[in-house]
């Protein structure tokens, strides 16, 4: 039974010394400590694979956070699943006493603990990712509200458009000449035509 870490920034330019450092204090040997230097939005990280493939049943896997596995709780708890039930391995989160799944007699209580433990924090992240979407929308129609214009300026209309339009509603051109004489895209072309003849 081996123990292992494992460490990650989102960044070449972190530093993952407060976790290795961490990881050295539970003790884990440095031979068995395995990093990534990557955003955790997906799993396929090269040192997170190569650690996969090292672990075995009765390893143990230490982390100093739970967001180390990833930053998507979904994911993370379908992680945790993998390894704890496929993989038979325990898991620690140095930051959280409750997720750590040994137990002295290896019986189910440290994995049902940790488990529950583990849905809870999933619970209150989505509702966390709800609430700020919840608030990003009510700040955008108070802006609104308030005349606040998101997005890009609208083009200014050039000096000829009025003659160029004239031209393509008397058929003298069609709408891909008058965009070209205009240095627009069609699409633009089409939403001046319309917004000027209102």
């Amino acid at each position: 039974m081996v123990t292992y870490g494992y460490a990650r920034v989102s960044s070449k330019d972190q530093s993952l010394n407060r976790q290795l450092d961490a990881l050295t204090c539970f003790p884990v040997l440095g031979t068995n400590v395995y990093t990534d230097h990557m955003s955790g939005k997906s799993f396929d990280r090269p040192g997170y694979q190569e650690l996969l493939s090292a672990l075995a049943p009765g390893d143990t896997l230490v982390v100093k956070s739970i967001d180390r596995l990833g930053r998507n709780y979904d994911e993370i708890i379908e992680q945790w699943r993998l390894l704890t039930k496929r993989l038979q391995i325990d898991i620690v989160v140095m930051d959280m006493p409750l997720l750590d799944t040994r137990t002295s007699e290896r019986n189910v209580t440290g994995t049902f603990i940790s488990d529950i433990v583990l849905q809870l924090l999933s619970y209150v992240a989505q509702v966390e990712r709800e609430n700020i979407k919840q608030r990003q929308a009510e700040g955008i129609a108070s802006a609104r509200a308030r005349g606040v214009q998101f997005g890009r300026p609208p083009k200014q209309l050039p000096q000829e458009f009025d003659r160029v339009k004239a031209n393509w509603e008397a058929g003298l051109i069609g709408s891909r000449e008058a965009a070209n004489q205009l240095g627009v895209a069609r699409s633009t072309f089409f939403k001046w035509a319309r917004d000027t003849s209102r």
